[in-house]
C-alpha cells in the first residue's frame, strides 16, 4: 500500500473499502505496523491489539466479499482511549494504581464503533484520569507530538492525537471533561467534537460524571464526524444520555454557513493568549466573514473566569475515587494530580453547592448569549506549543493544572457543544487551534462551520511535518 494511505479521509477510506479497492485488512495492518514502529518515539499507545484486531479485519473483509450491509465505518481503524472500557483489556485511566483492572464490559462508544464495522486496534495514552491537558502519566511515561517530538500532543486525550496525526488510524475515540479534545487537536492540527453534553454515552460511570464527554479526533471535521455519528445516541445505561434524535452531522460538514451569526472572543474577558495565537484566530474571523457570517467582537463573554467552578466539581470527582490511592499510596500517583485533588477534597458542603448553583447560573447566561448568536469562536489554547513533560507554559505558572488552558472548560460547565480546528501554523511551524461553540443541542452548527472553514484552507495545511 503506498503512504499516500496514511492522509486519505476516513470517507474516502470507507468508499474505497466498500468498492474493494482496498482491504480492510491492509487497512488494519498498516496501521498496526506503524502503531508498533513509532512507539518508541511516539508512545501513543498503552495497549495495541494486534492480534484482536487482525481477527475483526478478517470478519470485515470477508463481509465486503460477500457483498453483506456495511457499517457506517466498515474496515476503518480506530483507537479508544484508556479512560474507556474495552472489554477484557487493561482499564488503568492512565495511573499506576489502576494498572491490574481489566474492563468487564466495552463503553457504549467503543461497542457502538465496532458495530458499524470499525476496527479497534488499541487503546491510547492519557493523562492520569484525565487531569492534566497534556502527554504523560507515571504509567506510560511522556507521549510526543509528531509535529515536534519535544513538545506534547496535549492532553488528556495525547496518544489519540499523536496517532491520528501521525497517520496511524484517520481517527481515535477521545474523552472531553474539560477540553481533553479539543487541547490535543489545538497542538496536533487536528478536528475534533464535543458534542451537547449526554450526547455520545458514558459509562461505566466516569469519575467525573457532570462534565465527561466522549467524542472523536480525526484529520478534519468531515471526517470526525463520520465517526461522531456511528457512536451517538441515547444509551439507557447513561442517566445523562440525550434522549432526542441526533443531528446530520455528516450533512452538516456539506453546507455553507453563509447568514450564521458568528461572535468572536480572542479572551473570553480573562484569558492570557500570545500575540501569534491572536494574530491566526483574527484570521479565522476574517475567513468566516469572507464565508458570508456574521462576526461580532465580544470581548468579555463571561463576567469572571468560571475555572474555579470547573475545579471543584472535576477535582473533587476524581478525588473521590482516588481517595484510598491518595490516602495510603499517594506514591502510585502522579505528584502534580496529587498535589491538586487533595484540596479538592476538602471542600466543605456549603462552598461545593454554593458552586453547582454558580454554575446554573453560567448555564443560564450562555443560553441568553446564544439567543444573539448562532455561534461563538475563539482560540483553543493560549499558547501554539508547550514542550513534553511540562506542566505550564511559560508565564501561565500561576494557574493549576488545567486553569491555564482557559477557553475549554468553561463548556463543559454548560454541556455546550464545541469543537476545535487548526486555525493556521505559528511562526515556529506549530499549529494553532480555533475553538468553534454552539448552541446548546446543535452539533451540527459546529461542525457546518468548521468543515467550511477547513475547505477555505490551502490543502494540507494541518499535516505535520514527514518522519514522525
Amino acid at each position: 500500500m503506498s503512504a499516500e494511505f496514511d492522509t486519505l479521509s476516513a470517507t474516502a477510506l470507507r468508499s474505497m473499502v466498500a468498492r474493494r479497492e482496498v482491504s480492510p485488512v491492509e487497512l488494519t495492518r498498516r496501521a498496526l505496523d506503524r502503531a508498533i514502529a513509532t512507539q518508541p518515539t511516539l508512545n501513543a499507545f498503552f495497549v495495541i491489539l494486534e492480534e484482536e484486531a487482525m481477527a475483526a479485519a478478517r470478519v470485515a473483509e470477508d463481509a465486503v466479499m460477500k457483498g453483506a450491509p456495511l457499517g457506517l465505518i466498515h474496515g476503518l481503524p480506530f483507537s479508544a482511549k484508556d479512560l474507556m472500557a474495552v472489554k477484557g483489556v487493561p482499564y488503568a485511566s492512565g495511573s499506576r494504581a489502576m494498572a491490574d483492572t481489566i474492563a468487564e464490559v466495552d463503553a457504549p462508544a467503543v461497542e457502538r464503533a465496532k458495530a458499524q464495522g470499525g476496527i479497534l486496534i488499541g487503546k491510547t495514552t492519557t493523562s492520569e484520569f484525565g487531569c492534566k491537558p497534556i502527554g504523560d502519566s507515571p504509567l506510560t511515561g511522556i507521549t510526543r507530538n509528531p509535529w515536534n517530538l519535544a513538545m506534547t500532543p496535549g492532553g488528556s486525550s495525547a496518544g489519540a492525537a499523536a496517532s491520528v496525526a501521525a497517520g496511524i488510524t484517520p481517527f481515535a475515540l477521545g474523552t472531553d471533561g474539560g477540553g481533553s479534545i479539543r487541547i490535543p487537536c489545538a497542538f496536533s492540527g487536528l478536528s475534533g467534537l464535543k458534542g451537547q453534553f449526554g450526547r455520545v454515552p458514558v459509562w461505566p460511570t466516569s469519575a467525573t460524571p457532570t462534565l465527561a464527554h466522549v467524542g472523536p479526533l480525526a484529520r478534519s471535521m468531515a471526517d470526525a464526524a463520520l465517526l461522531f455519528s456511528a457512536v451517538a445516541g441515547h444509551d439507557r445505561r447513561d442517566p445523562f444520555s440525550v434522549a432526542g434524535p441526533v443531528p446530520d452531522v455528516m450533512g452538516a460538514a456539506l453546507a455553507s454557513v453563509a447568514g450564521m451569526r458568528v461572535a468572536y472572543s480572542p479572551t473570553f474577558g480573562y484569558a492570557r493568549p500570545t500575540p501569534e495565537v491572536v494574530a491566526a484566530t483574527d484570521r479565522a474571523a476574517q475567513t468566516f466573514e469572507a464565508l458570508g457570517c456574521h462576526v461580532e467582537v465580544v470581548d468579555a463573554v463571561f463576567d469572571t473566569d468560571p475555572a474555579d467552578l470547573w475545579t471543584a466539581e472535576f477535582y473533587a470527582g476524581v478525588g473521590t475515587r482516588l481517595r484510598d490511592v491518595l490516602e495510603n499510596r499517594r506514591e502510585l500517583l502522579d505528584p502534580a494530580v496529587a498535589d491538586i485533588l487533595m484540596p479538592a477534597l476538602g471542600q466543605e458542603m456549603k462552598s461545593y453547592y454554593a458552586s453547582v448553583f454558580a454554575r446554573y447560573a453560567l448555564r443560564e447566561k450562555m443560553r441568553l448569549f446564544f439567543e444573539r448568536y448562532d455561534l461563538l469562536i475563539s482560540p483553543v489554547l493560549p499558547v501554539s506549543a508547550l514542550e513534553a513533560g511540562r506542566n505550564l507554559p511559560e508565564g501561565l505558572e500561576d494557574r493549576n493544572l488545567v486553569s491555564w488552558v482557559f477557553y475549554t472548560y468553561p463548556f463543559n460547565l454548560t454541556g455546550h457543544p464545541a469543537g476545535a480546528v487548526c486555525a493556521g501554523l505559528s511562526p515556529q511551524g506549530m499549529p494553532i487551534g480555533l475553538q468553534i461553540v454552539g448552541r446548546s443541542y446543535c452539533e451540527d452548527d459546529v461542525v457546518r462551520a468548521a468543515a467550511a472553514f477547513e475547505r477555505a484552507q490551502p490543502p494540507g495545511y494541518n499535516r505535520p511535518p514527514a518522519g514522525a
